[in-house]
């Protein structure tokens, strides 16, 4: 079986985003960039189910600029056997991605496609639901545990008080948690070896999707900031506070 695995391009989780000066937007101007982390579980998930023989070949695929292909060669890195690149500078939204993974996913006719469940830059948690929609696909999402045999995959998520398991006909579309797993760190042979696996270049045109956004940006602003606390002596001085602030009578 062929996993599909969609990686997105982000600024990393460990930078603070600057808004820009004009608030038209964030400032990516010498900002690190990374793979989505919930992507980054998808990609370790997919491994590991190639590596347990549940399926023989994984493919990622990214939506961005030219610089994705460093996303996509962390994949590789990872242990990817290709990637696929649909390259543009354009602004993409939920629905114009999910529109291009679905053609994507009829040209390559995965088993699975796995994918993280919110892109950390946007959190709009979307992508998934509309592509499983889109191709009329069983969906999981949420996976804190995923099962592939015998052309099913059980996908377990947590809900409120427990955990929730779903029995899947694949192809299917799965997005990831992240209690699912902990990703790998690419190994510097496995990175150099990245560098030589197929990587094929398309755009949205190659696709016959149109990609213009339905939304405008009216503005971005940092949130305001939180006022400093006060340390109190003892409880009655913290309940005199709070009396005279009207929290308690």
């Amino acid at each position: 079986m062929k996993l599909l695995v969609a990686v997105k391009r982000v600024i990393d989780f460990n930078v603070k985003p600057r808004v820009k000066a004009d608030g038209t937007g964030i400032d990516l101007a010498n900002v690190k960039m990374s793979m989505n982390p919930f992507d980054e579980i998808a990609v370790e998930e997919a491994l590991r189910l190639k590596e347990k023989g549940a399926a023989t070949e994984v493919v990622a695929v990214s939506i961005g600029p030219a610089k994705a292909q460093e996303t996509l060669r962390t994949a590789l890195a990872m242990g990817a056997d290709r990637a696929i690149l649909i390259q543009t500078d354009d602004e993409m939204e939920p629905l114009a991605v999910a529109k291009l993974l679905a053609k994507v996913t009829e040209e390559e006719q995965p088993g699975l496609v796995i994918l993280g469940k919110q892109a950390i830059d946007d959190d709009s948690n979307q992508t998934g639901q509309m592509l499983a929609a889109l191709l009329n696909w069983p969906q999981g999402t949420f996976a804190s545990k995923v099962e592939l045999a015998g052309g099913k995959v059980d996908v377990t998520r947590e809900v409120d008080g427990g955990l929730e398991t779903v029995k899947l006909n694949t192809p299917a579309v799965v997005t990831t948690d992240l209690r699912l797993n902990e990703p790998r760190y690419a190994s510097l042979p496995n990175i150099m070896k990245a560098k030589s696996k197929p990587l094929a270049q398309k755009t949205p045109a190659d696709y016959g999707v149109d990609t213009a956004p339905r939304l405008t940006t009216l503005k971005v602003e940092e949130p305001a900031k939180r006022q400093a606390g006060v340390k109190v002596a003892d409880v009655d001085e913290l309940i005199g506070k709070l009396k005279t602030l009207g929290v308690v009578a």
